[in-house]
């Protein structure tokens, strides 16, 4: 058995490029793709860094993901929680047999042939928010005009929300995503949305829609606070990572213009630029973490039970052993394998319509503005490190 490597004191979170992974990563990840890494509260456990062994451990049931087994990364706090166990409904809380039951009542809802029957309706609502671009002319910012309303109206109208309640739902899931936030506010958010979503649950059981909440109410064992729990995962995680792929990728292409020309010449191109896009920006920059419920070998490694474990995407997602070259942004490139839509049970369930919204909403922009451009410096464009998803805040662009 291999002897334990170097202590990694804190997880890495700054960048000094707004695309590659935090600072001192790959460094990391050369030199072995797993380490002791610190964590929140002095527990010793591990942070894995290469493609192979992050694999591996997202996709061995040995690994848990449940709450009451969770630790933070360094130097965050632990999420603020009434209870440590697992919310009914939510799915990326639960092992197998429980995560099994709640992901087969949504896998139909998420095929790849009902999110392309929704392109003809996404496609309908980027021309409409191209337009109003447009008609308000430059400049602009773009987060706010293109890449958060759009994927933010796509999962309302799937899941049957309100889309005039979108302010409350993004102010409370921007609280619950901010590192900085304090408990309180982070309970107080979440409670805010839960009281949001178990109303709207009672209300389309008495009087059910044509929606994914009011279908899901069909079936007769799935209670009501469950429901909400399946309503609030899908509501924040379908519009926070979309609206920020979209404004961090459009930020990307703008510093790379012979891999924006290539996408605007040939919009066929559209659905691999968004895999390359995904794996090269791997906005998911802070875990998953697991933690091991029996002894298990990793590249040599023994992770014994009750040690937890950090996978960094961004790291894995540029380990050269899988990706040659990883730096360099290429829309041509093979990205299968890519993990920023996560891997094994718990990959992410809304990735289809993801893709379908990307790929929309990537040529859209940049055939309707040739000329779009940064209004400020690259490097003053504010960079969310400060969240559990990484984007930008804002994108002031003009055209």
């Amino acid at each position: 058995m291999a002897s334990d490597p170097q202590v990694v004191r804190e997880l890495p979170i700054e960048r000094s490029c707004p695309f590659s992974p935090p600072t001192g990563l790959t460094e990391l990840r050369d030199e072995s793709p797993i380490r002791r890494l610190m964590y929140h509260g002095g527990h010793e456990g591990w942070l894995v860094t290469g493609h192979a062994a992050a694999r591996a451990v997202l996709a061995d049931v040995r690994f848990s993901s449940r709450p009451e087994l969770f630790r933070s990364p360094a130097p965050l706090p632990p999420p603020a929680r009434r209870d440590p166990q697992a919310a009914p409904g939510i799915l990326t809380e639960f092992d197998p047999p429980e995560h099994t039951r709640y992901r087969r009542l949504l896998t139909g809802q998420f095929t790849v042939r009902r999110m392309n029957q929704l392109t003809s309706r996404i496609e309908q609502i980027t021309e409409e928010h191209l337009d109003a671009m447009e008609q308000a002319g430059p400049p602009t910012d773009l987060v706010t005009a293109y890449a958060l309303p759009i994927p933010s109206l796509v999962i309302c109208e799937l899941l049957g929300v309100p889309y005039a309640d979108r302010e409350q739902f993004q102010r409370n899931s921007n609280t619950l995503f901010d590192l900085t936030a304090t408990p309180e506010q982070s309970m107080a958010a979440f409670k805010e949305l839960e009281s949001f979503l178990l109303d709207l649950v009672r209300r389309k059981r008495s009087a059910p829609e044509d929606d994914l909440i009011s279908g899901l109410l069909t079936d007769d064992e799935l209670t009501d606070q469950e429901a909400a729990n399946i309503g609030i995962m899908l509501l924040i995680a379908g519009h926070e990572t979309t609206a920020n792929m979209i404004a961090l990728g459009v930020f990307a292409l703008l510093r790379h213009p012979d891999q924006l020309a290539a996408l605007r010449a040939d919009p066929d191109l559209a659905a691999n630029a968004v895999e390359e896009l995904m794996r090269y920006l791997s906005i998911v920059h802070i875990g998953p973490v697991r933690t091991a419920v029996a002894d298990v070998e990793i590249e040599g490694q023994l992770i014994r039970a009750g040690e937890s474990v950090t996978v960094s995407v961004p790291a894995a997602n540029w380990d050269p052993a899988k990706f040659p070259e990883p730096e360099r942004l290429d829309l041509t490139r093979r990205t299968s394998g890519h993990l920023a839509f996560g891997h094994g049970v718990h990959q992410c369930l809304g990735q289809q319509l993801a893709r379908v919204e990307m790929r929309v909403a990537y040529p859209a922009l940049l055939r309707r503005f040739p000329n779009l451009r940064l209004t400020v410096a690259p490097e003053e464009v504010r960079l969310r490190t400060d969240m559990a998803v990484y984007g930008v805040h804002e994108l002031p662009v003009a055209w």
